[in-house]
């Protein structure tokens, strides 16, 4: 995490603030602007934590930080400790340790023995702005916190950053989800990460969410997702302008529009659009773009110089092959509608599937859309599978749009995400 102290702003300032503002300091609003009430909590944390209390927030403050990022501690049991009065000193509950802790013996805690203790917050809160690394530590700790889950990686970026997958389940009806093709476009895995936790949270509790049964679906599916397709893109976009590493520097001379690059980045770091990078008309897709002058990397609406000529969609590609899904979502930003058709590859019952979609979201339900009307991951699924296959674009606004959606969208969303594995 960057040093941050009293006048910086930015992405990592808002994680502080919210960090602090959960577990009992008040830094103020999440706004991303170190001010003199987020620098007062600072001091009292480090204060409370045999920290220089200089209201700086470097490596030896975020290491304190750390744990409640992701979520847990790991504790060293003492004479006299029982899991209630431990579950007690950390704000949460015994079946939360358990479930952590899988075998553990209440009975039986030894002296020394070293447990994994869930903090009684989320692990995914909704009022932050996603890099790869905030990203990948809230992973790691619903991974900790529930270790039923499978986590994994597809894959790697440009970059070489992990293209994680998350398995939800498992049952023999696969599907897919992924979110954050595009860069500006980030908070789709907000999105996708607050359903991973919320799922595992209600299969660790044997109950429902919306009044479906999560150990039922646990048993009978395996939902998989990608949270960030595009995590180099999402890090160009959420670091602007404050960036340490000269690679997002030389991909942010691309933006000659003269708008904040956070308004019109939507490509990975080499300036292709991964959603128009896939073997689906990608030839016409290209004739688009000449024809609108795009002839080499930009900020947006670049396909590459062939198709899959991307890692990242390589990937996509190559994990989509070796799963049986049965149907997919790609999650993107913005206008409120559900995108089910490509050329007429959509079986039939894709059309009554998106009308259900639409009645749980509230979304309207289109065949397709005029623009980036080829090579998408969607299209390319239809195509090569003829299976069931969505763009669901979320939210409404102008790109990026503002965290404060973050919760609508989730909750217009949590419903499709539930019936995707049962409905066909």
């Amino acid at each position: 995490m960057d040093t941050v102290f009293f006048g910086s702003t930015g992405t990592y300032v808002r994680l502080l603030q919210s960090i602090l503002n959960r577990i009992g300091y008040n830094a103020g609003a999440v706004d991303g602007i170190f001010g003199g009430q987020t620098r007062q909590a600072v001091i009292t944390f480090q204060l409370n934590n045999g920290l220089t209390a200089d209201g700086i927030v470097g490596p030896a403050t975020w290491a304190a930080l750390d744990k409640f990022v992701r979520g847990y501690d790991t504790y060293v049991i003492r004479p006299g400790d029982t899991l209630y009065n431990i579950a007690r000193r950390y704000f949460t509950t015994i079946n939360a340790i358990l479930t952590a802790n899988p075998g553990l013996n209440p009975a039986n805690l030894r002296i020394g023995q070293s447990i994994t203790v869930p903090y009684g917050i989320d692990v995914v809160p909704m009022d932050i702005y996603y890099t790869y690394e905030i990203m990948e530590r809230q992973i790691q700790g619903l991974k900790a916190r529930y270790p039923f889950l499978e986590v994994g990686s597809i894959g790697s970026s440009v970059m070489g950053k992990n293209l994680y997958y998350i398995r939800l389940g498992i049952g023999p009806r696969e599907v897919f989800y992924n979110a954050s093709h595009h860069a500006n476009e980030w908070i789709t895995t907000g999105v996708v990460m607050k359903f991973i936790e919320n799922y595992s949270r209600a299969y660790s509790e044997g109950r429902s969410i919306r009044g479906y049964s999560i150990p039922s679906l646990f048993n009978s599916s395996s939902i998989y997702i990608v949270p960030m397709v595009n995590p180099d893109g999402v890090d160009l976009v959420n670091l602007w302008p404050n960036y340490t590493n000269p690679a997002y520097s030389q991909a942010a001379q691309l933006n000659r529009t003269g708008l904040p690059l956070p308004r019109v980045w939507k490509a990975n770091i080499r300036g292709v659009d991964l959603n128009l990078n896939y073997p689906a008309d990608w030839e016409a897709e290209k004739q688009d773009e000449l024809e609108m002058g795009i002839t080499g990397p930009a900020p947006r609406d670049y396909g590459g110089e062939a198709p899959l000529s991307e890692p990242e969609s390589r990937a996509m590609v190559a994990f989509t092959r070796q799963h049986d899904f049965r149907l997919v979502i790609a999650y993107h930003t913005q206008g409120e509608v559900i995108f089910w058709q490509f050329k007429n590859y959509a079986p039939p019952i894709a059309l009554q599937i998106a009308n259900i979609f639409s009645r749980a979201s509230g979304y309207a339900v289109e065949a397709g859309t005029p623009e980036a009307a080829y090579a998408g991951y969607k299209d390319w699924f239809l195509q090569e599978f003829r299976r069931p296959g969505y763009t669901i674009e979320a939210g409404r606004g102008t790109n990026p749009l503002p965290i404060t959606q973050l919760p609508q969208i989730y909750q217009q969303n949590e419903e499709i995400m539930l019936l995707a594995p049962i409905v066909y």
